[in-house]
């Protein structure tokens, strides 16, 4: 049976991505053409028939020129955020088809530039991104537990537990967990 909580966060989810594209005045055919997803899955998207991967929401980010964290925000809070977040407030989304588990630790704000994700990579999950949301997006990696592979445009970087990778992504990018454990890592995320 399927959580409620999750299958409502699906919903709004779908009604914010057919409103984003609505307000851009892009048809279907138009935004797969941007993003390289099909038409057919854009539309089972947008009428919560599936939930989206990773990968795919990064590329939906990408078109509508927003970090994952903003366009979640929009989606699970109704108004302005706190400035305190206690942990069992902080909302989690999960990608289980790739084995990636996402919680906005501190939900951004319009008017700042910096915001926390924690992430967490099932042994084996390797998740690749063709470019970031915002040209230029800074982002300090620092991994807690496990092994962590990070690919950015072209060069890949190992971190074992206590690294943190620091980056501007200009192009691609693409996080795996060798295993044999899972990753938890934190990523801070600061706009240019």
């Amino acid at each position: 049976m399927r959580d409620p909580d999750l299958a409502s966060v699906d919903a709004r989810l779908a009604a914010r991505l057919a409103e984003l594209r609505d307000e851009r005045g892009w048809s279907l055919d138009e935004l797969a053409t941007r993003t390289g997803i099909s038409r057919s899955t854009l539309s089972r998207l947008e009428r919560a028939e599936i939930s989206p991967t990773a990968a795919l929401l990064g590329r939906l980010c990408t078109a509508y020129e927003r970090t994952m964290s903003r366009l979640l925000a929009e989606v699970e809070s109704g108004g302005e955020p706190a400035q305190l977040v206690r942990a069992a407030d902080q909302r989690v989304w999960s990608d289980t088809a790739s084995g990636f588990e996402r919680r906005s630790v501190s939900p951004p704000h319009p008017g700042l530039r910096a915001e926390i994700v924690e992430g967490v990579l099932r042994a084996g999950a390797d998740i690749a991104y063709e470019g970031p949301p915002v040209a230029g997006l800074e982002h300090h990696v620092w991994l807690r537990e496990g092994a962590l592979e990070v690919t950015v445009q072209g060069r890949a970087h190992r971190l074992a537990p206590g690294d943190c990778l620091r980056y501007r992504l200009w192009g691609t990018s693409r996080f795996h967990c060798p295993g044999p454990d899972a990753a938890r890592y934190a990523v801070v995320v600061v706009l240019p």
